[in-house]
């Protein structure tokens, strides 16, 4: 049945169909979002309704054009001005460089292909390039996800898509090897001058730099052979054969050859399923538990969470502007002697600025870089907050910060807003052990915040938090050898009903003995 009774206003798209569809809708002819009816839709009688994404949030205040297709049909489905809010202005939706973005099936605002085949050749060229590093590695790369499918299908870029894939698959068949293994390649690219972040222990980003300015991404994923199944990450875990993939094969990407595997087509049935000819900008990969929970043991288990928090900032529900925390204010004038401060997951960096601008030497971490690097651009460098990812789980970047602190001056006031209820008991058991060791000498404090009863508000939604008991708190700490010389529950809001906060000041005694 086809696609009826398509409304646009400002709470979503409305339409009718008896059998799934993608719908493409386009703000004054461009291609801002697509969406299955269905799977993203609410039942409205006989309708769905599709809310607007939140990453759009921040846009509708304006006039603009809107077009609804059914994707790769040129058929109008709707097409009228649209006024959204009080605004009579055309709605620009734009980055704030002022390049046109669109959202990606995960609705994270990304600059697509669309528009823009003049500026991708020195993506190419990275390609080619990097392909040729991991050749001189020993390790035979090829183009994967979606760059494969869009080489092999139409021989060009996905429009839809916002970044390239390569994989390749490891001569080793245990997971410790091939995590080395990657490193290595991580050694060898930044050695040819590209900034590289990981993923994981098998998955790194080479950052690119197009014609124009804008940084795309190149992914680069790890994969092996292991009891006749193929592991690639990051979604792919199915039976395999090797010939399947040696000898590499070519195919033409933007007019240029480039590898591919044995039997693409074996590769790409794995990846998106039998239909995965038939374009799908709303595709959603669904990981079967087995192999998340086997990546995640094997590669990711120490970053396990982050892209979540990543999503967060990208999407722009964690990127508006605000002043810093009042309990900020409140720590600062308890601790007139303060030697440094250490926030252990400053988020923004608001407080650890707030901070640093009163000649205090800071130190801020936090796992998700893409938090705090716009406030680290306002200091002048060797200025400021000393900004750092930092992952507790990860034993390198809790030693390494360790001895960081230890290099600052004392009192050492170490400040945890919103860590302890985001995070998970073993996240809180390496909090205490990290406070721990950082206060080794004695000399400071650790001042915590925490939602300790989640009221009828949505506090805990806002701050991303879940309800965390004070007793449960105060029992961990104890067990940690802490001693709380403060705590203090207070309502969040006015409000009736409103969630309770918890301020707590901790000390290890132990460690004044020594």
């Amino acid at each position: 049945m086809a696609v009826t009774r398509v409304r646009v206003d400002s709470a979503g798209v409305r339409a009718r169909s008896r059998d799934e569809a993608i719908l493409d809708v386009s703000f004054d002819g461009r291609r801002i979002w697509s969406f299955w009816l269905h799977r993203d839709g609410q039942r409205a009688g006989l309708d769905h309704l599709v809310p607007w994404p939140e990453t759009l949030d921040d846009f509708l205040d304006g006039r603009a054009e809107i077009t609804v297709h059914e994707h790769g049909d040129e058929s109008v489905l709707f097409s009228e001005e649209v006024t959204f809010g009080s605004s009579d202005v055309p709605i620009a939706i734009v980055n704030g460089r002022g390049r046109p973005i669109a959202l990606d099936k995960y609705f994270r605002r990304v600059e697509t292909f669309e528009g823009r085949e003049d500026a991708v050749q020195p993506l190419l060229d990275s390609i080619a390039e990097v392909i040729e590093v991991v050749r001189e590695c020993g390790i035979e790369a090829f183009l994967a996800y979606g760059t494969l499918l869009g080489a092999v299908r139409d021989g060009k870029l996905i429009g839809h898509d916002s970044d390239a894939d390569l994989g390749y698959v490891s001569r080793h068949s245990d997971p410790a090897d091939v995590v080395i293994e990657s490193f290595a390649l991580q050694r060898a690219l930044r050695a040819r001058g590209y900034q590289v972040v990981r993923y994981s222990g098998a998955a790194i980003k080479i950052d690119v730099v197009e014609s124009d300015g804008a940084i795309r991404g190149l992914d680069l994923f790890g994969g092996f052979l292991r009891d006749g199944q193929l592991h690639l990450l990051g979604e792919i875990r199915t039976p395999f054969e090797h010939d399947w993939i040696f000898p590499l094969s070519s195919a033409t990407l933007e007019g240029r050859p480039f590898p591919v595997p044995a039997d693409p087509d074996r590769v790409l049935v794995a990846t998106y399923g039998e239909s995965w000819r038939v374009p799908d900008p709303a595709f959603h990969f669904g990981t079967p538990t087995t192999t998340s929970r086997r990546f995640n043991g094997w590669f990711r288990g120490t970053r396990v969470g982050r892209s979540t928090w990543d999503r967060l900032y990208l999407s722009g529900s964690f990127g508006r502007r605000r002043k810093p925390a009042e309990a900020i204010h409140w720590l600062v004038d308890r601790e007139p002697a303060m030697g440094s401060f250490i926030d252990i997951g400053c988020g923004r960096g608001r407080e650890a600025s707030f901070v640093a601008e009163r000649g205090i030497p800071t130190l801020a971490l936090d796992q998700s870089r893409f938090y705090f690097r716009h406030q680290a651009r306002e200091w002048e460098p060797g200025t400021g907050p000393d900004f750092r990812v930092f992952n507790l789980l990860e034993n390198r970047h809790v030693a390494v910060a360790v001895i960081r602190a230890a290099l600052l001056p004392g009192p050492r006031i170490l400040h945890a807003r919103h860590l302890a209820d985001a995070t998970s008991a073993a996240g809180r058991a390496a909090l205490w052990r990290t406070a721990a060791a950082m206060l080794h000498d004695g000399d400071g404090r650790f001042y915590l915040l925490f939602m300790s009863q989640q009221g009828e508000d949505d506090y805990a939604e806002v701050n991303q938090v879940g309800e965390l008991p004070l007793a449960v708190v105060e029992a961990e700490l104890t067990e940690s050898g802490a001693r709380v010389i403060y705590a203090e529950e207070r309502p969040a809001g006015p409000a009736d009903g409103a969630s309770t906060l918890c301020r707590m000041v901790v000390e290890w005694p132990d460690h004044k003995k020594r």
